[in-house]
């Protein structure tokens, strides 16, 4: 299928990235969260024309202390579970607003985040039923791979290995934590067809991927979703200084894809086919969570990401390395 052209107003160097600041002090985020890195990037992203709808979470709890909000631009807080469904009351009251003469008919960005237990767990279906709609909205998930609010339980986007509150490493069982981290974005990709644009992202790799990314997937129309990789310090258990760093070193690993769908076409933005991968080992022992693994475990998870990039059809996405003959 022909990838569409997608008209928008590309971020090119650090010096173009607006200078306004939607999202400011006000916060109570956790040092070095690189979350809070997502929801600054992606309002500066879209701008003050933007209404941001956020589900309970880490971040929504940390976004909304008695009496104060980081938010500039108009924004609602839902229910763990609501992304989906909020964003569809918010861009089908905009939709009314306008044709009634309410408002202003001009383009009104409408955005919902939601963590990865909210987005990928809780959540799915409204957010499925989202991107059935006609409606324009994009559904941003930050992942950090745990239920971070109420004290790091391990989510279906937990990776494989990790230690949390729900999976600690013991005696009897070294790994606790034996799930693949679910594919969230490629499901829901394949699963609607006519969503125009998925795509994944982190804000640390680099940030204007990102912020461009998000302008992508307003521009486009219709229904979208973007998947955010979200370093989390008291998560992952590392010092606060070196989010950036982990980020960019679980990219470069080639543990977490980055590529846009669009129009039903895979576009890698981070190719690790072509720029090659640093050791999965180092990303690893760089944080707290996984200091019980030992180098048969190293081993495994290589094979695993090995697997990914050399024998998928689609890396990332499509889990499949061969097809039956008929």
């Amino acid at each position: 299928m022909a990838t569409e052209t997608i008209v928008y107003d590309k971020i090119k160097g650090v010096h173009k990235i607006p200078l306004e600041e939607f999202y400011t002090s006000g916060h109570r985020t956790c040092q070095g969260c690189e979350s809070a890195t997502t929801m600054r990037g992606f309002i500066k992203a879209a701008g003050p024309r933007t209404v941001v709808t956020g589900s309970t979470g880490c971040m929504y709890v940390a976004n909304t202390s008695y009496m104060t909000t980081p938010w500039i631009v108009p924004w609602m807080h839902t229910q763990l579970g609501a992304g989906g469904s909020s964003a569809v009351g918010m861009a089908a009251g905009l939709r009314a607003l306008k044709r009634k003469g309410k408002i202003k008919d001009e383009p009104i960005n409408a955005i919902a985040f939601c963590g990865d237990l909210g987005g990928g767990d809780m959540g799915i279906g409204a957010i499925s039923s989202a991107l059935q709609t006609d409606y324009d909205l994009l559904i941003i998930m930050y992942d950090n791979e745990s239920a971070a609010n109420t004290d790091i339980q391990a989510t279906g986007l937990s990776t494989y290995g990790a230690q949390t509150t729900f999976t600690p490493p013991g005696s009897k069982h070294r790994i606790m934590q034996r799930r693949w981290k679910k594919n969230v974005a490629a499901m829901l990709a394949v699963g609607h067809p006519t969503c125009k644009y998925i795509a994944t992202a982190c804000a640390t790799f680099p940030h204007m991927d990102y912020m461009n990314k998000v302008r992508k997937a307003i521009a486009v129309g219709g229904p979208t979703f973007l998947h955010t990789y979200d370093p989390c310090p008291k998560g992952w258990d590392f010092h606060p200084r070196y989010s950036h760093e982990i980020g960019e070193m679980g990219v470069r690993s080639g543990l977490y894809p980055l590529y846009e769908i669009i129009e039903g076409k895979v576009v890698y933005t981070y190719d690790c086919r072509e720029k090659g991968r640093s050791p999965v080992k180092d990303f690893l022992v760089a944080q707290g969570r996984f200091a019980h693994l030992i180098q048969e475990d190293f081993d495994y998870i290589q094979k695993r990401v090995d697997e990914m990039w050399e024998e998928w059809a689609i890396p990332g996405v499509a889990p499949i390395k061969g097809f039956l003959q008929a």
